[in-house]
């Protein structure tokens, strides 16, 4: 989700670069609201999970969803500059769909969700990205200067949630010497792999 992160930020950064850090700020201030106000205790309830495993996968179902908005405008917007450009933007957006989609899972599944049930969510998550991308395209004139600051929304929002919560939940089961250089690794495989796909 860094790695995605990074090439959403450089996507951005290719249409202006202080509308991207503004959306990367409000992504990351956005997650930390909702993180903050969200109800604590055994309130909660997500499907079958109550408690604090509820919130975390409320939180995190949550805000994958609201970037997944920012990311449809994207590749709509995407489209307006080119088949070329449009083609690149929705292949690196569908690539990071994968570890976002897995990120969804894993915080599910241990907490006892099914395999199914964990898929389906990572799936509705994404939902937004396609029913945002047509009309997006249509209103390329009037958007295209909204997206950056929706890209930089998305990587601020994954990179906030990768840092607050992914990771700490990650060294509760492994040391932080264990945990960097997997995180490293994981995010040099997510550009490695953008620039090829994006090369070929």
């Amino acid at each position: 989700m860094i790695g995605a992160s990074i090439s959403l930020v450089i996507e951005g950064v290719g249409w202006s670069l202080w509308r991207t850090i503004a959306g990367a700020i409000a992504g990351a201030g956005f997650v930390a609201i909702v993180r903050q106000r969200m109800p604590h205790g055994d309130d909660v309830h997500f499907g079958v999970l109550t408690g604090e495993g509820a919130r975390k996968a409320l939180l995190i179902v949550a805000v994958m969803t609201a970037h997944s908005v920012a990311e449809g405008v994207g590749v709509g917007v995407s489209y307006g500059g080119g088949e070329a450009l449009g083609v690149t933007t929705t292949a690196a957006i569908a690539l990071h769909n994968v570890p976002e989609g897995l990120a969804i899972s894993l915080v599910l599944i241990p907490r006892g969700v099914s395999v199914a049930t964990a898929a389906g969510w990572s799936i509705v998550s994404s939902l937004p990205q396609p029913l945002m991308a047509v009309p997006a395209f249509l209103l390329v004139d009037a958007l295209a200067p909204a997206l950056p600051l929706g890209l930089g929304f998305a990587a601020g929002a994954m990179v906030w949630m990768s840092v607050a919560e992914l990771i700490p939940d990650a060294r509760k089961q492994l040391s932080t010497p264990k945990v960097a250089p997997v995180v490293g690794a994981a995010c040099a495989a997510m550009l490695i792999t953008q620039a090829v796909l994006v090369s070929a």
